[in-house]
């Protein structure tokens, strides 16, 4: 049989020509097996360009007195395929006129077999993304196809793994072999990634700061380890599903994670994990391939991929960006991360997620600081609505309130930078903000963590000066505990209880948006209300923050172009979007929580505990958390873009939620008209190409531009 371009062996040919060790980058290949020449078989016929001279030139294996299983099992060393025209130059040479023939009519690479030149089968070969992209590409520029044909020629999901470190397949293969696999989790944030395993984001960002490569194994993280996700370069947890906290900041920050590793038993007490019969402790190697979600014992190599795979990728991406009709947009919460979208090829941001940049323990510190103050805050604030409006730390005020506005002022300052970095590397294009929408316990100290530091103070005979702040503290955590943290005090509610905290959060993208327009750079922000489920809470909310956006322009002397819009992601503003496109001026369908809320699912509960069983016995077609139900969920954004467009038929619609990576997701928005898709900055290349099949699907591959 035919051997596989994909296989080891195969490169032997790229070495030969010097072609980069990269799986399947030759191009027009087209690998031939035949049988008796006499007593002469061959295989692994294909062609290639010769970077000497540019030729197309044929090359290969070929086997003397032997059958392509020989080949195949490896039991047999062939020869270079020159050989045949040596021995057998007739056959050579037809052969090279057939598969030339072959390749012009099936516009593809072909595998075939054949015996004394009849040829008996002929199919489209296998090959890496790496192959596809390069051979399309190539095909158009010989004109044997069109650049619709190219664009339809590549998988989306697959474009992604040209951007991001990969094992060593050789190195892998035997890791497998030696049983080394542990377990399988969910791929989060793709590629490949070793190190030593840490099991806390302190140590790990220490161990890091001394120069090893650390993967970060966690149950589940948190906003506090933010510090040792940053050092990793990997992320491992046992819980949550591919939009938990890791999924989504490792996403972000282009760190490869796997998540939902239920088999693997995390104990972060003895710094160990195990699974399988592995067990690995602190400081010992492991690796995780964050594309196919699998966990291996010990260190494989990775590699990055070569310079000129991104650039055919970035050709075939760029005919896809002349089909597309859908924008694609990024997630993006840093500057970094807002250029590395545009690197991708991004048109802006679709969500910033403002609780993002108020990670790492410095940071988080103030929140929780704010948080714990802000009932205290707001029932002074009403009492001395003056003092109140002018939102700063004042010598009058009661302590908890002082802190609460000091932690204000402190946060707006970090926000006036953050956003000033974002909207510059965006410039003139559109970027959307989503205000505060993180539960509160995800900032808030852990309840459990106060009640044993107050049982151990009391054990140790403490004083009680020493033990009552951390009572007072406890007594505020426990005020704002909740028995449903994703369906309680959260986004608009927050605004609405907390009106301090949205009046901040505008000023600083206000300041910094108008700061940027007195430098000359024009920008676009969108202001983007969380988690409305009535009209009123959109509309109480835009003119309270209408007024404070009117002063800081007034205050500046700048006028900045900037819209409201809503995240919609509870059912009932789908039902009712006629009404709330009245204040709206744009919707960003939050996906993620819509399908939640439509299925009654736990998102980070359901994929570790029987989503995969629904998938594998099929009662569910899909995971809905990775691609859009199309009935269910799906006719709910239908029915909110058709009643939003009733009474505003210029609302700009799209989706922000992790599906705006998947293809079968971007296909279904590309049919319902939205405007534009935004999914994590690795994940554009696939919007982008996913949205250009879309658009043409149906149509004929007549361009031969």
């Amino acid at each position: 049989m035919f051997q596989s371009w994909n296989s080891p062996r195969a490169i032997s040919y790229r070495d030969h020509y010097s072609i980069p060790h990269t799986w399947g980058t030759a191009v027009n290949v087209m690998g031939m097996v035949f049988g008796n020449l006499g007593n002469d078989s061959g295989t692994g016929v294909l062609f290639t360009r010769n970077p000497a001279n540019g030729a197309r030139e044929l090359y290969g294996e070929y086997l003397v007195n032997g059958q392509g299983e020989d080949v195949v099992a490896g039991i047999r060393t062939p020869e270079p395929f020159s050989a045949l025209s040596e021995r057998h130059s007739d056959a050579h040479a037809s052969l090279s006129g057939f598969a030339g023939h072959l390749e012009n009519h099936y516009r593809d690479m072909q595998d075939v077999e054949r015996g004394r030149l009849y040829l008996l089968q002929t199919r489209n070969a296998q090959r890496t993304v790496q192959a596809a992209v390069r051979i399309a590409v190539e095909m158009v520029e010989e004109g044997l196809i069109s650049r619709q044909e190219a664009v339809n020629k590549v998988v989306p999901e697959e474009m992604t793994q040209l951007f991001v470190p990969r094992f060593d397949e050789e190195a892998r293969a035997q890791a497998v072999g030696g049983n080394a696999y542990m377990a399988q989790g969910f791929g989060a944030s793709p590629g490949a990634a070793t190190g030593k395993a840490y099991f806390d984001a302190t140590r790990a960002a220490e161990a890091a700061a001394q120069g090893v490569s650390v993967i970060l194994i966690r149950p589940e993280t948190k906003p506090d380890d933010i510090h040792g996700i940053l050092a990793a370069k990997g992320v491992l947890t046992s819980r949550g599903g591919v939009t938990s906290h890791a999924a989504v900041v490792t996403r972000g920050l282009g760190v490869p994670c796997v998540v939902g590793c239920e088999a693997l038993q995390v104990d972060v007490q003895s710094r160990s994990c195990s699974a399988s019969g592995h067990t690995i402790k602190e400081g010992e190697d492991i690796s995780i391939d964050a594309t196919s979600g699998e966990v291996l014992a010990g260190a494989i190599p990775t590699f990055q991929p070569q310079l000129d795979e991104v650039h055919e990728a970035q050709v075939l991406l760029g005919w896809a960006d002349e089909y597309r009709r859908l924008g694609v947009f990024a997630n993006a919460d840093t500057p970094t991360d807002a250029q590395r979208a545009v690197s991708m090829g991004a048109e802006g941001i679709g969500l910033c997620r403002t609780e993002h940049m108020f990670l790492g323990p410095e940071r988080v510190e103030v929140v929780q600081r704010m948080l714990v103050n802000a009932q205290e805050a707001e029932r002074w604030a009403k009492e001395h609505p003056e003092e109140a409006s002018r939102r700063a730390p004042l010598p009058s005020q009661p302590h908890g309130v002082q802190t609460f506005y000091g932690a204000l002022d402190h946060l707006k300052g970090l926000q006036i930078e953050d956003f000033t970095g974002i909207l510059r590397a965006m410039g003139n294009h559109p970027v959307i903000i989503r205000l505060l929408d993180a539960p509160l316990h995800e900032f808030l100290p852990r309840y459990e963590d106060l009640v044993r530091s107050i049982v151990t103070l009391e054990a140790q005979g403490a004083p009680d000066g020493e033990i009552e702040p951390h009572r007072q503290q406890l007594q505020i955590v426990e005020s704002l505990r909740e028995a449903n943290p994703m369906l309680g005090h959260r986004g608009c509610r927050l605004g609405l209880t907390f009106p301090a905290i949205y009046e901040m959060q505008v000023e600083a993208i206000i300041t910094a948006s108008a700061n940027l327009i007195q430098e000359g750079i024009m920008v676009h922000p969108e202001i983007m209300i969380p988690l409305i489920a009535h009209v009123n809470e959109l509309k109480q909310l835009q003119v309270n923050l209408t007024g404070v956006a009117e002063s800081v322009q007034a205050a500046m002397a700048t006028e900045v172009d900037y819209k409201y819009g809503t995240m919609v992601e509870v059912p009932r503003a789908c039902m009712t979007a006629d009404d709330v496109a009245q204040v709206a001026e744009f919707f960003s369908f939050g996906t993620n929580d819509l399908t939640q809320m439509t299925y009654g699912f736990s998102r980070d509960d359901a994929e570790g505990k029987f989503l995969n069983q629904y998938i594998q016995d099929e009662t569910l077609p899909s995971n809905p958390f990775m691609t859009i139900d199309p009935e269910g969920v799906g006719g709910l954004i239908r029915i909110g873009v058709q009643k939003g467009r009733s009474v505003r038929p210029d609302l700009e619609v799209g989706i922000c939620g992790e599906h705006g990576g998947d293809p079968a997701s971007v296909a279904f928005c590309h049919r319902e008209g939205l405007d534009y898709v935004s999914c994590s900055p690795f994940r554009v290349p696939i919007a982008r190409l996913a949205a250009a099949q879309a658009a043409l699907e149906g149509t004929a591959g007549g361009d031969t531009r």
